[in-house]
C-alpha cells in the first residue's frame, strides 16, 4: 500500500504519522472517526498528509470497511493513468489494530496551481485576454473529457477542485489544468454516468455566464466525440460565491 519517492522522507507508516506539520484542515470527526490535513516541509519540497484515524467507507468489496484515504489513492492513481493531472502520491499506507484503523496519505503540492475561482480574483483573465480564457475553457472541458471517458466520475466537483497553472516557457502561455480532491471518486457503469453527474454539479457549483457554460460544453462535446444537449442549459446555483 506504500509508494515513497525520496529515500529522504520516512518509509513506513509510522515515521510519516511521527512528522508533524501545520494543520491546514483541522481533524473533523465523520464516518466513524477522524481526518484532517497537515501542510509538510521536508527536503524543501511542501507535502500534504491526510491522516485517519477511523474514517471508513463501506461497499460490497469491503462490508467491513475501509480508510477512504486508500479509496483516495485509487482514484489519483486512476486518473494519472487517463492523463489528468492530480497531486502526486509520496506515501500511502494504512493499518488495522484491535482498536481499529489507522492510514495516512501524503501527496506533493501542486506548486504554481491556484483554484480557477482564485485566478479570476487576481485579474488573470484580464491579463491574458479573451482568447487565452476560451483556451482555458477548452483546457478545463479537454481534463474533464480524460477522466469521465475512463468512466471515472470526480463525484465532488466544484469549482474549486480545478486548478489552473499558467505555462509560459514557450512561444505562448499555455493553461495546464490539474483536479483536487478525489476522496469521493467512484467508477461508473458507463461514461454517460460519470459524465452527467459531474458537469450537472459542476454547473450548480461554478460561476461561469452561460455564454461561457455553453463554450466549455461545446468544447467537453467535442474531446468526448459525443453530444451531451442537457447541459447547453444547466443552471449554476443562484447564491453561488467563488471560495
Amino acid at each position: 500500500m506504500a509508494s515513497v519517492v525520496n529515500d529522504a522522507f520516512p518509509s513506513d507508516l509510522q515515521g510519516w504519522w511521527n512528522t508533524q506539520g501545520e494543520w491546514v484542515e483541522e481533524p473533523n470527526e465523520r464516518r466513524s472517526g477522524s481526518s484532517g490535513v497537515q501542510r509538510l516541509n521536508l527536503h524543501g519540497q511542501t507535502l500534504y498528509a491526510k491522516r485517519q484515524v477511523g474514517h471508513i467507507y463501506r461497499s460490497l468489496r469491503y462490508p467491513l470497511g475501509r480508510p477512504t484515504v486508500l479509496r483516495e489513492r485509487d482514484a489519483l492513481l486512476s486518473a494519472a493513468r487517463a492523463g489528468v493531472n492530480v497531486a502526486q502520491i509520496v506515501f500511502c499506507a494504512a493499518e488495522q489494530n484491535p482498536e481499529g484503523w489507522r492510514a495516512i496519505l501524503v501527496t506533493k503540492a501542486l506548486d504554481g496551481f491556484v483554484t480557477i475561482d482564485q485566478w479570476y480574483a487576481e485579474g488573470q483573465r484580464q491579463r491574458y485576454g479573451e482568447a487565452f480564457h476560451s483556451s482555458v475553457l477548452e483546457q478545463i472541458a479537454n481534463t474533464l473529457a480524460l477522466l469521465h471517458r475512463s468512466r471515472r466520475q470526480h463525484n465532488c466537483l466544484y469549482a474549486k477542485h480545478i486548478f489552473i497553472r499558467v505555462d509560459e516557457q514557450g512561444a505562448a502561455p499555455r493553461a495546464v489544468i490539474a483536479l483536487l480532491d478525489l476522496e469521493k471518486s467512484r467508477l461508473r457503469l458507463s461514461v454517460k454516468q460519470a459524465a452527467m453527474h459531474d458537469m450537472l454539479q459542476l454547473r450548480r457549483h461554478s460561476a461561469w455566464s452561460t455564454e461561457e457554460w455553453q463554450s466549455l460544453i461545446s468544447a467537453y462535446q467535442i474531446a468526448m466525440q459525443r453530444s451531451f444537449p442537457e447541459l447547453f442549459n444547466a443552471e449554476r446555483k443562484r447564491d453561488y460565491r467563488p471560495q
